[in-house]
């Protein structure tokens, strides 16, 4: 639990920590790890949602209602959804998605994966994503690599990588304002 700590910290961090100790007394890590990715895509793709979870507005019986048949239809159940009632009966339901991120954390740490978040301008080929993985994983030390791949139009050529605390800007949007800057202190 000491190195668990060093992975996260913050209340977020705490309410992570003990749903991993727990899930892994049940030995149902991997269970709790895909009821969260389920319930944090969920959260990410409806603004409704979103609010609900952050608002403080709602009160505490509303957001466990809510919450209770979203879960339900969800098909999130046992420890991963019990955390989650917890959390929105203690009026933290707006600490979810960095509880989340948290968990993800322990779960990766525990498995010896690393995440790396991919932008790139349109949708990589496999062949790329798979060069690119082959990269990253030599890059880590040969740690397993887990993509989290966006894309983003609006860096208009490249990628931008980050894996860890390291985060590399290759983007075409970046290159052209450097250029731009420069241009500007020469004139």
């Amino acid at each position: 639990m000491a190195e668990d700590t060093d992975i996260v910290s913050g209340v977020s961090g705490r309410y992570a920590s003990a749903l991993f100790s727990l899930a892994q007394d049940d030995r149902q890590v991997a269970e709790v790890a895909d009821a969260l990715e389920k319930l944090d895509s969920l959260i990410e793709a409806s603004p409704d949602f979103q609010r609900l979870v952050r608002s403080p507005v709602f009160s505490a019986a509303d957001q466990l209602k809510a919450i209770d048949a979203v879960l339900a239809k969800a098909g999130i159940s046992g420890i991963a959804a019990n955390f989650v009632k917890l959390v929105a009966a203690k009026r933290r339901l707006f600490f979810i998605r960095p509880m989340i991120a948290d968990f993800r954390k322990l779960y990766d740490a525990s498995r010896g994966v690393t995440r790396a978040e991919v932008t790139s301008a349109s949708p990589l080929s496999d062949a790329n994503l798979a060069a690119l993985k082959d990269q990253l994983k030599a890059a880590s030390g040969g740690r397993d690599v887990q993509l989290d791949v966006k894309v983003d139009p609006a860096i208009v050529g490249g990628l931008i990588v980050k894996l860890g605390s390291r985060m590399v800007d290759g983007s075409l949007r970046t290159k052209l304002n450097a250029i731009r800057l420069a241009m500007k202190e020469v004139g």
